[in-house]
């Protein structure tokens, strides 16, 4: 079952031409494996309902219901996904942080520590030299972890 803070929020990287990349991504607190999806296009109603998809599809393998937090971006609101939101309430429900509360936001955690181990005191000549780092440490979190699951913990 996924349960708060499952957050789901994008994060982007900029590499020093301006090209970026960035990922959706969230988090089960049961055994803290972090599910993302990479978006090279623009964050918006569009790639945040694929994202919501693809998370609906990974977590019914395990039929459990699914309640993901996230913050109050426009996109997370959209109407575009209102209809399909409704549609599957019984098994995968959003549940909306406060307004201007990020600190609540367990994700942004695992964003700053995928920055800090990947990408702190480096240079990336190439946008893929950047893709791959990152991508290799989800790699290694999409896995159980413990680190992540007591990072993303509410005490």
């Amino acid at each position: 079952m996924w349960i708060p803070p499952e957050v789901m929020d994008p994060v982007l990287w900029h590499h020093p031409t301006r090209k970026s990349v960035g990922y959706f991504g969230a988090v089960r607190l049961r055994d803290g494996k972090l599910v993302h999806q990479r978006e090279e296009q623009k964050f918006n109603k569009e790639t945040y309902f694929r994202f919501l998809q693809y998370l609906r599809r990974r977590a019914n393998r395990s039929g459990r219901r699914v309640v993901v937090i996230v913050d109050n971006a426009s996109y997370h609101h959209a109407r575009v996904h209102k209809t399909w939101r409704d549609l599957h309430r019984a098994d995968f429900q959003l549940y909306f942080l406060p307004p201007y509360s990020p600190e609540l936001n367990p994700i942004e955690r695992v964003w700053k520590l995928t920055r800090r181990k990947c990408l702190h005191n480096q240079y990336f000549s190439r946008l893929d030299q950047v893709t791959e780092s990152v991508e290799n440490q989800f790699q290694l979190w999409s896995k159980d972890n413990l680190a992540l699951r007591q990072l993303c913990a509410i005490t």
